[in-house]
């Protein structure tokens, strides 16, 4: 089974009921095995956009304390492979968010990155291998 790595768009849709991508997000993060991976920068970035959103903020926190979705990347420990991605992709330009994820996706066995954003697409694992996806068509 893949590891299901988690961007911020699927978890903000999640919670927020009136985003079009919200019963994508519900059938699809339902759907995947426990537990689902992401990084410090998703969740702030989700945070962020959750703030208006009645209990969103809460209701990923307690994804969190459930181990739901488990953060157990460190930055500091791969800054040398983050580099390198956020200088080879700095004209899209990458953010940090996605270069962790990226990263993540060639450290775990059989990823799939979860994500609403179509830049995926063009980033690289191990740099010429295209990432699985799972995203709207």
């Amino acid at each position: 089974m893949s590891s299901a790595i988690v961007d911020a768009g699927p978890l903000v849709a999640y919670f927020k009921r009136d985003d079009l991508r919200h019963q994508w997000s519900r059938k699809h993060l339902g759907s995947l095995q426990l537990p689902l991976y992401s990084c410090d920068p998703v969740v702030s970035e989700a945070c962020f956009l959750l703030r208006r959103t009645d209990s969103g903020v809460d209701r990923l926190m307690e994804f969190l304390e459930r181990r739901i979705v488990t953060l157990d990347f460190s930055i500091r420990s791969e800054l040398p492979a983050l580099r390198k991605l956020l200088r080879r992709y700095r004209s899209i330009p990458m953010s940090l968010a996605d270069a962790c994820l990226v990263r993540m996706s060639e450290l775990l066995k059989d990823p799939v990155i979860v994500t609403l954003d179509s830049d995926f697409t063009i980033y690289r694992r191990h740099p010429r291998q295209r990432i699985p996806l799972l995203m709207p068509a």
